[in-house]
């Protein structure tokens, strides 16, 4: 507890400074519209996403972890089991429920009203992973604290979900090239940025699979999994089509996108 603000800011610097250098280096796509003012606009919804959190919430996941233990709340708190595989099984249910609550998002109409603004990037980098409406920032910390609540598990679990959630989806984000080789290995035991593009595609029934962020195994299990784009990986078009403006890359247009009307579904 005492120095998690330390490792998870050295870990989100340290894998973005590497994803972003990678990108410059070996890039998988061409860039098709500004980098500056998607960047401008994903960090900035970075920067009020956080300051909201601490803002509304008097405790968030981790220190909510902490105080469970104390209290005795939630299912690892009650029983006896060794700590690793309460910090294995922790973290495994975590992501599933992140799983879940990312198919949510996109099939109760509602729900992808805000999510939608995450797919209206036009292209797909190490700052998409972040780019999230705050309403939806609002109420995935919901879920995440009621999932806590429920399992009580070791606070140090939770340090090593978020840890892994924020490099994960900044990793699978990243406008990077992977060997096909590799990738096919890789994307056994992680979400690679391959297998994660497909979901950004236009096409709806490819934005309706890959829904994983870490662990890739729920999409098989689950048959939301689709290896690879009908159009492949350079020539297949990111976003969504009804928001093909450049001008609502801007951060004030997406922080208004989800009460513009457009309701189509994708």
């Amino acid at each position: 507890m005492e120095y998690q603000t330390i490792i998870r800011l050295s870990f989100f610097l340290g894998i973005f400074v590497l994803v972003a250098s990678w990108e410059v280096l070996a890039p998988r796509r061409k860039l098709v519209a500004s980098k500056f003012v998607r960047w401008y606009s994903n960090i900035s919804i970075v920067v009020i996403n956080s300051a909201l959190l601490h803002l509304i919430f008097p405790i968030l996941a981790v220190g909510l972890a902490a105080v469970a233990k104390e209290k005795g709340w939630g299912i690892f708190n009650n029983i006896e089991v060794p700590v690793w595989l309460a910090i294995v099984v922790s973290v495994l249910v975590m992501d599933f429920i992140i799983y879940l609550q990312h198919a949510m998002f996109h099939f109760i109409p509602l729900l992808w009203l805000l999510h939608r603004m995450h797919h209206a990037d036009l292209d797909i980098d190490v700052t998409t992973g972040a780019r999230f409406h705050p309403i939806e920032i609002i109420i995935s910390m919901l879920i995440k604290i009621s999932v806590v609540l429920v399992i009580g598990p070791p606070v140090i679990a939770v340090i090593i979900f978020e840890v892994l959630l924020n490099l994960t989806a900044m990793f699978n984000h990243g406008n990077i090239y992977i060997p096909v080789k590799i990738d096919r290995v890789l994307r056994l035991f992680v979400v690679t940025p391959d297998m994660h593009r497909v979901h950004h595609s236009t096409t709806p029934k490819e934005t309706n699979s890959n829904f994983g962020f870490n662990i890739p195994w729920w999409d098989r299990i689950f048959g939301t999994y689709c290896a690879q784009p009908e159009k492949g990986h350079t020539d297949m078009v990111i976003g969504l089509n009804y928001f093909r403006d450049h001008k609502e890359l801007h951060i004030y247009k997406l922080l208004v996108q989800p009460f513009r009307g457009y309701l189509h579904k994708k």
